[in-house]
């Protein structure tokens, strides 16, 4: 096979954006069609006290014989809309980033396809597991993220009383724009374990490295999931805060140290016997 000049390779990742963009495309216009029973069934359903989530809080609280809030709890979201033009731009937004959602896999398809050629044979395992791991990763952020963390975050917020004479009343805009953040957050969050790989490929972080500050990424994760999940309660917390932290042991895992070449190790034992001798 001849080599590519750098001209080929702009017209073949020219070729690659024509794809995906295309494949962006059809789906958004698959969900702006579907939008109307996407919405009722599945964007607003963390809104309705039958939602799956909530069912399984009060089954566990009905099993156990708990009796706080958190699992007897019954909940209802209206929302309301004060702008003209929102529900329009929301239909089609929304189209948009489920499309770009679910396209995921397809994307990292062709991002196998496009480096495939300039990857080594035993480069080509590594990269094709990496890029498989991705996607079910972003796809298990996004259902948590979906079944679990918003819908704990939704029921906080809008029950949340700063006073009585205050009513909450949600509105659309607010509703979209928090559902879609988190979501798709949490789906990137459980990208981890491939950007560490990445990063451990490009020489910047190692596994001793994570180990040694293991102690300081608890903290971080602990920070981060108080700011994704306000809730205030443990349980809502832990939900977010231990998959963050088996991502990160996932990632010391999946990366290994550089092993050193004798020429390297000969002169850090030359340095350690110069710094003896001062």
């Amino acid at each position: 096979m001849a080599e590519m000049t750098f001209w080929d390779h702009l017209d073949e990742l020219r070729k690659v954006l024509f794809r995906v963009i295309g494949i962006w495309f059809v789906l958004a216009v698959g969900y702006f069609i579907a939008m109307p029973y996407l919405f009722d069934h599945v964007i607003l359903a963390p809104c309705h006290n039958d939602f799956i989530f909530y069912d399984l809080l009060r089954h566990i609280g009905k099993t156990f014989d708990l009796t706080d809030d958190f699992f007897t709890q019954q909940f209802y979201v209206k929302l309301v809309n004060i702008n003209l033009a929102a529900p329009f731009f929301i239909h089609m937004s929304t189209a948009f980033w489920m499309s770009v959602v679910t396209a995921m896999p397809y994307l990292f398809f062709e991002i196998w396809r496009f480096i495939n050629p300039a990857l080594y044979p035993n480069e080509r395992k590594g990269v094709r597991k990496a890029l498989t791991i991705g996607t079910l990763m972003f796809f298990i952020g996004v259902l948590l993220g979906y079944f679990m963390v918003y819908p704990l975050t939704l029921r906080f917020l809008s029950t949340y009383q700063l006073s009585s004479e205050v009513e909450n009343i949600l509105s659309l805009n607010s509703y979209i724009d928090n559902f879609m953040m988190l979501i798709l957050c949490m789906g990137l969050a459980f990208e981890l374990p491939l950007v560490t790989w990445l990063l451990s490929l490009m020489g910047v972080v190692n596994k001793s490295f994570l180990r040694k500050y293991r102690r300081h990424a608890v903290v971080v994760i602990v920070i981060a999931a108080a700011i994704i999940t306000p809730t205030g309660d443990p349980f809502t917390l832990s939900v977010v805060a231990i998959p963050l932290y088996l991502l990160y042991e996932m990632s010391i895992l999946m990366i290994k140290d550089k092993k050193k070449t004798e020429e390297e190790v000969e002169d850090e034992a030359g340095d350690d016997v110069a710094l003896s001798e001062e």
